[in-house]
């Protein structure tokens, strides 16, 4: 069946992948908003809380909120408006669009392909629409589903689904999910019948596990995408 979607996860895929200390990203989100003394305590329960969450997506594929990991943390830190700028502003540096991505989107909205995003997140819309507004790609995604709005985390069948919904598809045989993970984002698309392109990158093995579903294509970069869309 002829492509009519494509669905791109977000971290590793429209970003370029690297590794992140998240430790050291709460402590610089703290120490803007703490006294000295209490930054490594607060931090360390941030952490705790963000890592206990996404080990109960991992293993029972719910997900989870930035809200409900300071409720975890019980660290005394409250969730202001000030400190998610702080938040946003910290993570900057590792949220830029790959560049290829608005010629990438320009390319399948040329072709009639519709274009959606499908991100197991703790941070909401807001947060991911200004990142995508300040790339300008926010215009040419028809649309978006962040697992901070429902229930579930990749691979759940359900989250899958939602992003089908937002763009506007039925049948999964003529959408494409386009990830870095071979679980979450490649075997998860495979077991509902879309097919899944896998961007590999250095960390990938981290994220296997034995009897996975295998990609269809397999790409190093996202502008290596297209000429497998148009063999499809």
């Amino acid at each position: 069946m002829a492509v009519k979607a494509v669905i791109f996860d977000w971290g590793g895929t429209l970003t370029p992948w690297h590794d992140i200390d998240i430790g050291d990203m709460w402590r610089a989100i703290c120490t803007a908003h703490l006294p000295a003394d209490d930054v490594e305590r607060v931090a360390a329960a941030l952490l705790e809380a963000e890592l206990e969450l996404w080990r109960r997506g991992e293993e029972q594929h719910r997900s989870a909120t930035l809200a409900e990991v300071f409720e975890r943390a019980d660290a005394g830190l409250e969730l202001t408006e000030a400190l998610l700028e702080t938040h946003f502003e910290t993570w900057t540096p590792h949220t830029f669009t790959d560049p290829a991505v608005p010629g990438l989107f320009r390319a399948l909205r040329d072709r009639g392909i519709r274009i959606g995003v499908l991100s197991n997140t703790m941070c909401g819309r807001d947060w991911h629409e200004r990142v995508f507004a300040r790339d300008d790609v926010l215009d040419l995604l028809d649309g978006a589903v962040y697992s901070s709005e429902i229930p579930w985390t990749k691979p759940h069948a359900e989250a899958f689904r939602a992003a089908m919904d937002a763009v506007g598809v039925t049948d999964p045989a003529s959408c494409v999910f386009v990830g870095d993970r071979p679980y979450d984002d490649v075997h998860g698309a495979k077991s509902l019948g879309l097919r899944a392109v896998q961007i590999h990158h250095q960390t990938t093995h981290a994220f296997t596990r034995p009897g996975l579903l295998p990609p269809d294509a397999l790409i190093h970069r996202i502008d290596e995408l297209l000429p497998h869309l148009d063999g499809w």
